[in-house]
């Protein structure tokens, strides 16, 4: 079966199960005792690191791995078949061979941006729950998707957007969701600075490299190191540069402590500057506002620029503040990093770490901490901003419908065309 045809029957199967059938019982009740299978899909840096969190945990058996480099799943295949004393562990250079067996509950999705869509699509249509890396999409309508095809297909989605599960994060959320910076009328995400690339010598991808696949759906362009693996996140065809890269972490804290998992701004407007050699050409400094209901301003920028200090900073109609980053936890006044936030007060999920609670929720079937509607609606900010400066003007959105008001240009950034055979 060709790689189109084998694409459609897959997506054909629809969802032959709602409840992962290794955690089922006797009677068909769950049994949280026994083991979630897991495949990896995207075996790379980070891919690598979310492999390790699963296998630290007893519940969970690594089962099978996917990567189009040859390198990347030889040597994955064999650090789980080290941590588990076997040879059973599954390779596969197709992630969806992967995602037909039936036998796996689960998947960690840690690809490049623009391969998160389509696999994720279709292990929801297949009735896997997803362990899906930040940010959720490639383009807004791509996460939209997604969202959609996760909760028709009664799914579990957690994002790695890991900082919710973090002790300081949570502090600063309850406080200000709590009241104690009084109304909100500013917020600031601070976010790393982009660079350029140097000249590129364009060549032959390696052997073990299926660079064709790893291009996937998106336009083919020549081989260069600089263009694959870590790189793909300063080029547009693939990520978002830094500013997608991280706002999946600070703006979704950003949300969270304002309880807007669910919505979004209703205008946008800023300004970006990008690279105008070599092959990077995501923005390198940034600086966008979003005006949400009620007035109140959400300013993102890399770090330093407009005088935006990196991590998530909410500003009370005092002048009162309080900021959070990692490893750090700062109000104005510092009296405000004493309060106790009393039983009856609205106290968020204290998390077992991320990966647990992704498990967790499989076996109970409960929203994770970072679920897919909250993922899309994080990585939003980003799409908008990244939208607002490429076309130069102030943006009207409504948030309910996710449309853009009397702009099609705008309106025609909000997805991506894939390159044959694959879709959405």
């Amino acid at each position: 079966m060709d790689r189109r045809n084998f694409l459609k029957g897959v997506a054909a199967a629809g969802t032959f199960t709602i409840i992962p059938a290794s955690a089922l019982g006797r009677g068909g009740k769950l049994a949280p005792s026994n083991r979630i299978t897991l495949g990896c899909i995207g075996v790379g840096g980070q891919g690598n690191s979310n492999l390790g969190a699963f296998l630290n945990e007893a519940d969970c058996q690594v089962v099978a791995v996917c990567d189009v480099d040859k390198d990347h799943v030889r040597d994955t295949k064999n650090r789980v078949d080290r941590h588990y004393k076997n040879a059973s562990c599954a390779a596969y250079a197709d992630f969806r061979e992967l995602i037909a067996r039936k036998d796996i509950d689960a998947i960690s999705l840690c690809t490049p941006d623009h391969w998160h869509a389509v696999p994720a699509i279709l292990a929801a249509q297949s009735g896997k729950d997803i362990f899906g890396e930040k940010p959720i999409s490639h383009c807004l309508m791509e996460g939209r998707q997604m969202a959609d095809a996760v909760k028709k297909n009664g799914r579990i989605w957690q994002t790695g957007s890991w900082q919710r599960s973090t002790n300081n994060f949570r502090v600063a959320c309850e406080l200000v969701r709590n009241g104690r910076l009084g109304k909100i009328v500013r917020i600031e995400v601070g976010l790393p600075t982009g660079n350029p690339c140097g000249k590129v010598d364009f060549k032959d991808a390696p052997p073990s490299l299926d660079y064709d696949f790893w291009v996937g759906p998106s336009r083919m362009m020549p081989y260069c190191n600089e263009r694959t693996h870590w790189n793909w996140r300063w080029q547009l065809d693939f990520g978002g540069g830094q500013l997608m890269d991280w706002i999946g972490h600070h703006g979704d804290i950003a949300h969270w402590g304002m309880d807007w998992d669910t919505t979004g701004p209703q205008e946008i407007e800023g300004t970006g500057s990008y690279p105008d050699t070599g092959i990077w050409d995501a923005a390198t400094t940034y600086h966008f506002v979003c005006k949400y209901a009620g007035g109140i301003e959400m300013h993102v920028a890399n770090g330093g620029n407009a005088g935006i200090r990196g991590g998530t900073k909410w500003i009370g109609e005092n002048g009162n503040w309080i900021w959070v980053d990692r490893g750090g936890l700062d109000a104005n006044p510092k009296s405000l990093l004493s309060e106790v936030i009393g039983p009856d007060e609205n106290q968020l999920f204290r998390s077992p770490g991320h990966h647990r609670n992704f498990l967790d929720c499989v076996k109970s079937r409960k929203q994770t901490l970072t679920p897919a509607e909250t993922a899309h609606r994080s990585a939003s900010i980003g799409h908008l901003g990244q939208i607002a400066m490429r076309v130069g003007r102030k943006l009207k959105w409504n948030p309910v419908t996710e449309q853009f008001l009397d702009d099609s240009m705008a309106t025609r950034l909000l997805s991506t065309p894939m390159r044959s055979p694959w879709h959405v």
